[in-house]
Order: structure tokens, then sequence, then C-alpha cells
């Protein structure tokens, strides 16, 4: 199936589903249609584990949001279907280029789509009847359409004439559709590259070669090599006698110091914080020095060996963050703030043990990246799948921690469990629970396309 057929399938299948209609399963059946054609189009492209992983993922994900409908759901849908196009399409790109190649697809397609030599195939009109269509039919129609959607914004009557009668849908949101899904499905399909970004995919490998001893050479250039690496060696060996001080007083504020209850929560917080982004830091530390030259450096064993201990001591910064969050949540309860916490502390994890594997086994930076870009993924994923605001309130009910009737009000997805919780200790969640239940009545009287299939569900329970 050739582009322009793709474009054109798109195309009727983003207006059929959109118009008259907002976002719901409407966008979940467009991601699966997507996915349809791409697995049809380029089906000799499957043949790996990776692309048919995220087939299966893709779909998972327009589930999701065909369940849930929410933020993050949307966004995993979204980055589920243009990564494995991108992965389809351009297998041999680094997926860290998925999203400047998007944005700048985005962006070219304002241009792109008026050269029409270059996408539509070269037919010649040898018929009367394809003459009179275009000549008579689609040119003069096309500028009537702009025109009149001109005049309309100058003048109300000339607008009423047209307008002031019953249609079952509307004119301006029809044209939007139309335009946005010609804009999308342009831009999906009618996949461009620059030449540039294949330049760059040479700087992405995750191998590193000794020709990067001189053509990455580790910052502080009035330096020479036994300079820097003695800098190095001073840098990291205060590092970690810094780091370790603040090991010992962070774990006795946290876990000796009594701290009133009314300031726990924003201290801890505070501290979290802090330590998220001291790991940040720290593993830019590392990737500043190890970028070139001392990978290969014989002389830098000593600097590899305060850096590989600069890297363990912030591991036990996350186990000593990872037990204060677990100590916090035993004492108050769950909250998506907290649940985020360990998300982050594992994608710090990660991302200190594959600097780690970097420096050990000669790797270039750009391989933290690369791996870390599919860590970020999954951790989207994993936040779409799973109920979490119905985890949430299980869990709190259980150890009755954090079950104020606000706060459960205010979580998503919880509505059966905050339901039968407030019937049976006769409790009220105030203004948050009659904005709970006035967007559960707007959500379940929407039309097919636009539902969210969980608030169809609580017909069920109601």
């Amino acid at each position: 199936m050739k582009k322009h057929h793709l474009i054109g399938i798109s195309i009727l299948a983003f207006i059929v589903l959109f118009v008259n209609e907002d976002i719901g399963l409407n966008l979940a059946i467009f991601g699966l249609v997507l996915i349809g054609l791409l697995v049809y189009s380029f089906k000799q492209h499957l043949k790996g584990t990776a692309e048919r992983i995220l087939v299966v993922l893709s779909i998972l994900s327009c589930l999701a949001f065909a369940w849930y409908g929410d933020f993050v759901s949307l966004v995993a849908i979204f980055l589920s279907v243009l990564v494995l196009q991108f992965r389809i399409q351009t297998p041999q790109l680094k997926c860290i280029q998925v999203v400047p190649i998007i944005l700048i697809n985005s962006l070219a397609t304002s241009i792109r789509f008026f050269q029409f030599s270059k996408w539509l195939p070269e037919t010649r009109m040898n018929t009367n009847f394809a003459k009179i269509l275009v000549a008579y039919m689609i040119i003069p129609l096309s500028f009537l359409s702009v025109f009149f959607l001109i005049y309309s914004f100058g003048s109300d009557h000339f607008s009423s004439l047209f307008t002031n009668y019953t249609f079952d849908f509307n004119p301006y949101q029809l044209i939007f559709v139309v335009v946005f899904g010609t804009y999308f499905s342009f831009s999906f399909w009618n996949y461009w590259v620059p030449d540039a970004c294949f330049d760059i995919n040479s700087k992405l490998q995750n191998e590193l070669d000794e020709g990067h001893m001189v053509s990455n050479r580790s910052g502080f250039s009035i330096l020479d090599t036994d300079f820097k690496r003695k800098s190095g060696e001073i840098t990291f060996f205060l590092l970690n006698l810094l780091l370790l001080v603040f090991l010992l007083t962070f774990n006795y504020e946290q876990f000796f110091e009594s701290i009133a209850s009314s300031k726990l929560s924003a201290a801890t917080h505070e501290r979290v914080n802090a330590v998220l982004f001291s790991i940040f830091l720290s593993i830019v530390v590392v990737l500043v020095y190890f970028k070139g030259e001392f990978n290969f450096d014989s002389k830098a064993t000593n600097l590899k060996i305060l850096a590989k201990i600069w890297m363990v001591l912030n591991g036990f910064l996350i186990v000593s963050t990872l037990l204060i969050n677990a100590e916090y949540i035993a004492s108050f309860g769950l909250t998506y703030k907290r649940l985020g916490v360990f998300a982050f502390l594992f994608l710090a994890t990660m991302s200190l043990i594959f600097t780690a594997v970097k420096i050990s086994k000669i790797k270039s930076n750009a391989y933290v990246f690369n791996q870390m870009i599919w860590y970020c993924y999954g951790v989207i994923l994993l936040c779409s799948f799973v109920n979490w605001g119905n985890w949430v309130t299980s869990y709190n009910i259980s150890v009755n921690k954090g079950v104020e009737p606000v706060f459960l009000s205010d979580l998503n997805f919880n509505d059966v469990l905050r339901r039968q919780f407030f019937q049976e200790n006769k409790l009220n969640g105030g203004y948050n629970e009659v904005l709970r239940e006035e967007e559960i009545k707007v959500k379940q009287s929407t039309s097919f396309l636009s539902q969210t299939l969980y608030y169809e569900s609580l017909k069920w329970n109601d």
C-alpha cells in the first residue's frame, strides 16, 4: 500500500471518528487503525523481537486509553504509536532521536504538504471526466471553501445565511477536524528524516573507540592530560568525602531526629527532591570526566576507582531515600507523589548502573541515554496500565492511613471503593466528592465514540 493511500485512509478514519465527538474511545480506535496499517504495510520489518514487543505495547496503550482516557494514557498511546513507526521505518537510528524528528516533521509538514510532486503519484488525465472533475469541481470548491470561511468571520449576516440551519455537525468543527486530520496523517505517513539526523546518529553509538581520545577531549582544554587526571582524582576524592558526610547527617536527621508531624511532609519532600537532583548531577559529573580520553587512559585507574566509589555512595543515598519514603508511607499512607518517588528512584538506580557499565566496559556517554530512554518509556507505560488511584485507596483503607474523605475524593478511578467506604463509614468528601460525581455523570452521558470505558463500567456497579 502506497503512502498516499495510507494518508487517505487515515484522514477518512480521523473524520469519521472525531467529527462532532470529544476525545475518548475514538482516539483508541484511531490508534488501533494506525497500528493495523503499520503492521500491514511494513510486515517485512516486523521480524525482530523488539518490533513485535512494540506492537503489543502499542495495542495495550490503546486499550489503556480506551479504559482510562486520562493524560498519562494519552502520553503513552502517543509515544507508543510514534515509537513503533520510528522503529519500523528507521531502525538504524537510535530511539533517542524520536522526539526531535517528531518535532521536525510537525514543523516541516506545513511546507512539505504542498510539494505534491514529491508525494502524490504522477498521473496523466487522459479522460475528459478526470479533467472536468478537477477543473470544474475540485479547484473551484477548494477556493470557495476558503473564502466562505474568511467571509463568515467578516459578516454575521453572511454567516447566518448558511449557519442558521439545523445540522448534525458543526461546520467549523468539521473544517478543523479535516485540516488537523490531514496535517497529522501527512506527518505520520510521509515520514521525513533530515540527513543531519543520520550524521548525528554516528555520534550516538554505544561503543567508544580510541579515536575519541582526540576528537572528544574531556573539558579543561587548557590543561594537559596529567593535570586533568589529577584534577579529576582530587575532585572525586572531595566529592566522595562530602557525600559521606552528607549521608551521615541526612540519615541522622531523618531516622534519629524528631520532627513535628505538621512539618514532616514538607521536610521529607524537600530532602527527597534534593537527593534526586544531586543524583542527577552526580551522573552528569561522571559523564563529563569520562566522555573521551580517560576511558582508555591506563594511568586513570585511581580516577575510575574514585568514580565508582562515588556511584556506590550515591547508591547508598538512593537506599536511604527509599527507606525514608517507605517509612513515610507506613506512617501516613500512599499518595501519587510517594509512588512517584519510587519511580524516580528506580530510574536513578538504573542510571547509576548504566553509568558504572559505561566506565567498566568503555562505552560512550550516548550509551547511558540510549538505555535510559527505554526505561523512561517503560515507566510511562506502567503508569498508564495500572489503576494507581484504586491501588492507593485500597492500601490506605486496609491500613487505615490517609483515608481523609477529601483526599480520597480527589483520587482518580477509585469510585467503587470510595463510595463503598463512604457509605459504610457515613463520610462526606465535600466539594471534591460533588465535583467527582458530576464528572462521572458527564462522562456517562457522552456518545459512544466519546466514551471512556471506565465510567461505563460504573453503571454496572450503581
